[in-house]
């Protein structure tokens, strides 16, 4: 095993006057990766609110294969990444 995984409980914004929206997101490292790198990572993605993590937890690759799935259907996401684009 040459990666770690990572799941992640992540409070985003701008969906509303003060409203948020939890997402579970999937996240792939080199192995070796300690949690508070995973942690530096998801504070520098976009669209994230202060004090955005509700969980993070080290998962199998199985896991976060069907979690990269879940992403893809996720209206919130999508959308997040259009606006990206």
């Amino acid at each position: 095993m040459r990666q770690m995984y990572w799941k992640a409980v992540i409070r985003y914004g701008h969906v509303g006057k003060k409203n948020e929206v939890s997402v579970a997101r999937h996240l792939e490292f080199p192995k070796g990766t300690q949690i508070y790198e995973v942690i530096k990572v998801i504070y520098s993605m976009p669209g994230t609110k202060n004090n955005c993590i509700q969980s993070v937890c080290e998962i199998t690759e199985n896991e976060f294969l069907q979690g990269i799935e879940l992403e893809k259907n996720n209206f919130y996401l999508q959308n997040l990444f259009q606006e990206g684009a």
